[in-house]
């Protein structure tokens, strides 16, 4: 199992993220938010084929669901499922990702 926590900013809806390793390149996707947005679209994300985010956005089903769910354009959370995703399968490090703003 991977987790990861994703706390977006401002809006302040900290968002977990948990991703199960299953059969034949496919994870199960459990996300639990208190953004309305991203809990609707973890009811319909609740598996992903590991070749989905090879996919360019547009094309990507995490990034469907989002567009779908009418998430915010700058939201980090179908960032952090991918990479949640990645790390999963061994394709990535699980490593933490930043935005600092410089003042």
């Amino acid at each position: 199992m991977t987790k990861v926590t994703v706390n977006p900013g401002v809006c302040g809806f900290i968002t977990t993220i948990e991703v199960n390793k299953g059969e034949k390149r496919k994870v199960s996707v459990k996300i639990d938010s208190g953004c309305e947005h991203i809990s609707e679209m973890g009811k319909s994300l609740k598996e992903v084929d590991m070749r989905e985010i090879m996919k360019p956005r547009s094309e990507c089903e995490v990034h469907q669901q989002a567009s779908a769910n009418q998430l915010h354009a700058a939201c980090p959370v179908p960032e952090g499922i991918i990479k949640a995703i990645e790390a999963e399968f061994g394709l990535a490090l699980p490593r933490d990702a930043t935005i600092h703003f410089e003042a």
